[in-house]
């Protein structure tokens, strides 16, 4: 099942009554809506409408998905144990529908829908005052070092991933994630790839909840002008146990993407003169919210780039094969090359 009451992907229908089935309290009196409110770049995410309360479904992207990177089941479970630790959705289910072919045809989760807007483009900026935004950056990275320091076990997190040699093991699947999206020459990319691996840090005692994807545009923003605030950190997808400064590389790395990208859309709304504290400045907050000092993060940013630049090129992949749903698709290859440049610049030994 790929497609039903023109949602690709999601089966409104039959979403209707397996709600009414597993879920009574929430079903509504009348007929759902649906909208596909993400780009499906990666997991598709749609709005439903209809309900007793607006809801939010995720399933796995159509067509070629990587095989590691899109399981529902452990977003569900990491939202679920993250609910009043970090701003995060309340979860209703998670269904294996691979077989019934009711709703998705894949494994798929509910939760309930949070109100704010996802900052992706400078225009939104306006709503909110200058200080306002400096403080809303702060926040994103306060809330980074409270995630980080969460011990897992004491959330039922305990064996959500193995820390030890995960660094090693990132590079060993991410690797394996390039080589299977692999459909043009990538120079930079593979120079990049053997410089992180041949660089890897060692040594890192602390092992935390890692989301793997943590920058501003995975989060709903709301709030007055002068104190915008996380309602809710999104897309999970890809969280584990490991090193917490992959994060904040991560972060740092799309503190500055619409410079690298050349202000291409979807980039973020992050820009000079906005209000947005310096990087340096939310490495520093994160660091006094975590109490360390301020970290190295030249290769963690560097990876950053190497994983984002991977993605895309996975992205490409099934935009050549005809396999994605939206806009935008033409433009993802594009970046792949600049972000490996700039993953080489930064791990420059010389640098």
């Amino acid at each position: 099942m790929t497609e039903a009451n023109g949602v690709p992907g999601l089966d409104v229908e039959g979403l209707a009554r397996w709600l009414a089935r597993e879920h009574p309290g929430l079903a509504g009196e009348g007929p759902l809506r649906a909208a596909l409110i993400d780009g499906g770049r990666s997991n598709l995410t749609y709005r439903v409408d209809g309900a007793k309360t607006p809801l939010v479904v995720r399933r796995p992207p159509l067509g070629h998905a990587l095989p590691t990177a899109h399981d529902m089941r452990r977003e569900h479970r990491v939202i679920s144990a993250l609910r009043g630790i970090v701003p995060v959705p309340s979860t209703v289910d998670v269904v294996d529908d691979v077989d019934a072919a009711e709703v998705t045809g894949t494994v798929f989760f509910v939760m309930e829908h949070v109100e704010g807007q996802v900052l992706a483009d400078p225009a939104q900026n306006a709503d909110w005052t200058a200080e306002g935004l400096r403080r809303l950056g702060i926040g994103v990275a306060e809330i980074l070092a409270d995630l980080h320091a969460v011990e897992p076990a004491s959330v039922g997190l305990g064996d959500f991933g193995r820390p030890e040699g995960y660094l090693d093991r990132q590079m060993r699947t991410w690797r394996r994630q390039y080589d299977a999206s692999r459909s043009r020459e990538q120079p930079a990319l593979d120079a990049l790839q053997d410089r992180l691996a041949a660089t890897v840090p060692s040594g890192r005692s602390r092992a935390g909840i890692v989301h793997g994807d943590y920058r501003l545009d995975n989060m709903l923003v709301t709030g007055p002008p002068d104190e915008p605030r996380v309602a809710a950190v999104l897309d999970w997808e890809m969280a584990t146990l490991g090193d917490p400064l992959v994060d904040l590389g991560m972060l740092g790395m799309y503190w500055h993407i619409r410079e690298l990208s050349g202000g291409e859309a979807a980039a973020g709304a992050i820009v000079p003169g906005a209000g947005y504290p310096d990087f340096a400045e939310v490495a520093d907050a994160y660091a006094a919210r975590a109490r360390i000092t301020t970290p190295d993060l030249a290769w963690y940013r560097a990876f950053a780039c190497y994983k984002l630049a991977v993605i895309l090129e996975g992205v490409h992949y099934r935009y050549v094969g005809g396999l994605t749903v939206g806009d935008g698709f033409d433009r993802v290859g594009a970046l792949v090359a600049p972000l490996a440049e700039e993953g080489l610049w930064i791990s420059a030994p010389t640098r």
